[in-house]
């Protein structure tokens, strides 16, 4: 048994652990991280001969994580909390004024609300309004002028110069394994509504052959989901959302292009709060190699 004294929980140890988590697993942590596989193989052991205890499953169909390690995962994601903001708070500008943001529902739910979470304590006489809505509505906001900023989802083909990148996925046709699509007839279209660029795609490329007929409509990912699996038609889904049971659709339908999240600044902002919040989201997405979002 190691004595208590002599035991250490070092912060990059801590990183390494919840980026494999984060990744879901070494391989891709250590690419997330810039650091070789080794390298962070090696920051697990020494922290588990530090604690005296196993943190990671190794043996083939084992869980990722140990009860121990799944049990330190929950202490590691509050101390490297309270490590990151005590250090911002140290080196801080004080900051007035009020952000306009928007937010889609899957980055308000994200790493995005801590940090701004974050932001809020380390800058109090900073006002942060947030507007949660569709992509498509909040870039005609930013726009309209309506916002400083939006945290959206768009097209990977669109994004710009100066947006953030916050995470990029890929999008899919999907089905429940069970529903057959009939060659001589439309396909069934499961929607989001109106304001969702998915359906503005998926319409423009199916509109000369009447590809698709809407047999479903909703605006949350939750309720096409399960349409999905209700066998209720095919559906464009982001990777987060596509479980093991769905079924990827190719035949009849083209592959659909990528997607990406970016922080995106209305074009004439110019906002000191704006600046020294984008540059804590930018160091956030250094330390952890990307943000997590729901799904």
């Amino acid at each position: 048994m190691i004595a208590l004294n002599s035991r250490r929980l070092e912060i990059d140890a801590l990183r390494a652990l919840c980026a494999i988590k984060h990744h879901g697993g070494v391989t891709k942590a250590a690419s997330a991280l810039g650091l070789s596989q080794s390298a962070v193989s090696h920051k697990i052991r020494r922290l588990e001969l530090s604690l005296d205890c196993v943190l990671l499953g190794r043996k083939a169909g084992a869980s990722m994580f140990t009860p121990a390690g799944q049990e330190l995962l929950d202490y590691a994601g509050r101390i490297l909390a309270l490590h990151d903001e005590a250090l911002l708070s140290l080196s801080k500008t004080p900051l007035a004024g009020r952000l306009l943001l928007g937010l889609t529902e899957d980055t308000a739910c994200s790493d995005l609300a801590r940090i701004l979470g974050r932001f809020g304590r380390l800058h109090p006489n900073v006002s942060v309004r947030t507007k949660v809505d569709m992509s498509m509505n909040l870039r005609g906001m930013l726009e309209r002028g309506e916002l400083d900023a939006a945290m959206v989802q768009i097209f990977d083909h669109e994004v710009r110069p100066s947006d953030v990148i916050l995470y990029r996925e890929t999008l899919h046709w999907v089905k429940h394994p069970e529903l057959t699509i009939r060659p001589d007839a439309p396909v069934p279209f499961l929607s989001f509504d109106g304001e969702c660029f998915y359906r503005q795609w998926a319409f423009d490329i199916g509109r000369d052959e009447a590809l698709l007929e809407t047999v479903f409509e909703c605006s949350s990912a939750a309720g096409i989901v399960s349409a999905v699996n209700a066998g209720m038609g095919v559906a464009l889904l982001s990777a987060r959302h596509v479980h093991g049971y769905m079924q990827l659709v190719a035949d009849r339908l083209p592959a659909p292009p990528s997607l990406a999240y970016v922080i995106r600044r209305a074009r004439r902002s110019r906002n000191p709060a704006l600046d020294s919040l984008i540059v804590e989201i930018r160091r956030e997405i250094d330390r952890q190699g990307g943000l997590a979002l729901t799904g």
